[in-house]
């Protein structure tokens, strides 16, 4: 069995209403899909989601092909989504990638604020090799890691490839030892970048971090 870690880029165009409202509302910051199974021709998906839960419950009441919902707050900013709906034909199209007979979709499925969803799946190679020609061309499909599966492994925070690249460079440095070896400054003149700007990524990806312990 191998692993294999992708992230999937999608035109604006062919995503979710709920996956477009994670992108333009400011107070959604992430959404997991963490179950699914079909109830007749329809799923029912289980979503965990970090953000303003009276917003998401106003816009899902919105979308068409979403049948019923329920809402579980888990915290002030966290919440369980439970949604039977249609999928749209985008959907179908690379939902079904995955029926092959080795494919184990390890969850969640992690869409993000940049418009992406970010999976781990396991699988013999030749099915694995299989679900990526199956996704449509206008999908940008990125294999960030393949490797033996590692049961103990856990999913990495869906970090975009500057925030990874500021991480790195600022642990390199020592940023977060303890006591701390670089400031902001150290890490901005190495990246030749602002040191707000370091600021803003290390901060976005802290909370990525924190929000996949959660």
């Amino acid at each position: 069995m191998k692993h294999m870690r992708v992230r999937l880029g999608f035109p604006r165009r062919t995503r979710h209403p709920m996956h477009n409202f994670l992108v333009d509302h400011p107070e959604m910051r992430r959404q997991e899909l963490w179950s699914w199974s079909f109830v007749g021709e329809l799923p029912t998906v289980l979503f965990r989601a970090v953000g303003d839960v009276d917003a998401y419950r106003e816009r899902i009441a919105d979308v068409d092909s979403v049948q019923e919902f329920d809402l579980t707050p888990v915290t002030d900013s966290t919440f369980y989504s439970f949604v039977y709906a249609e999928p749209s034909e985008s959907e179908w199209e690379w939902m079904l990638a995955f029926y092959r007979a080795s494919i184990v979709v390890m969850p969640p499925i992690v869409y993000t604020d940049d418009g992406e969803a970010i999976f781990e799946v396991l699988g013999d190679p030749a099915d694995l090799r299989g679900m990526l020609a199956e996704f449509p061309d206008r999908i940008d499909t990125t294999v960030e890691r393949v490797g033996e599966y590692d049961r103990f492994r856990t999913p990495a925070a869906p970090l975009t490839d500057r925030q990874r690249e500021v991480v790195e460079t600022a642990t390199e440095l020592g940023y977060y030892e303890v006591p701390r070896e670089a400031t902001l400054d150290d890490v901005a003149a190495e990246l030749d970048v602002a040191a707000s700007t370091v600021s803003d990524h290390l901060r976005k990806a802290e909370a990525e971090v924190m929000g996949a312990l959660m």
